[in-house]
């Protein structure tokens, strides 16, 4: 058999195989998703700003419900549920960081509260925090070293 032909064959074969995307409806959930989460943000934040808070207390208090609440219903099994519906929508915000320190440690509280919960709670999120933790004092040596010389970066 000649090789290309073999390819060619095997090439039908995946594309039988595999299933259809449904990019268009995917993308729409994940927009709407995304944007409904975003509103629930705003909407959170009109009311702290109303109630006299200023705009940094605000966000805090925005950020800090937000991460309550993904990890209440990653906790419930809520929230992979609309992850696998709305994709990257759910994901993106800050919603996605938490469900992906809550996750890890649901999955193996069966261990203990010290080696399952606490161990693996940062499997997936550590890497993510170590990594910007570095990066950020990185930075900040960087910025140091300039202004200690009078140099403007930005």
């Amino acid at each position: 058999m000649d090789p290309l032909e073999s390819k060619k064959t095997y090439q039908d074969y995946v594309n039988k195989k595999s299933p259809n995307s449904k990019i268009v409806k995917n993308c729409f959930n994940a927009f709407w998703v995304g944007g409904l989460i975003c509103t629930i943000g705003q909407i959170i934040f009109n009311i702290c700003k109303e109630r006299g808070f200023d705009t940094q207390t605000s966000s805090t208090i925005v950020s800090i419900l937000l991460i309550g609440i993904s990890a209440f219903l990653t906790g419930l099994n809520l929230f992979n549920k609309i992850g696998k519906f709305a994709g990257a929508g759910s994901l993106i915000p800050i919603t996605g960081f938490a469900n992906s320190i809550v996750s890890p440690a649901m999955e193996y509280k069966s261990e203990g509260y010290v080696m399952g919960v606490g161990g693996k709670m940062f499997t997936v999120a550590g890497p993510v925090l170590v990594f910007g933790i570095s990066t950020s004092i990185l930075v900040g040596i960087v910025f140091l070293i300039f202004n200690t010389q009078n140099i403007t970066l930005v």
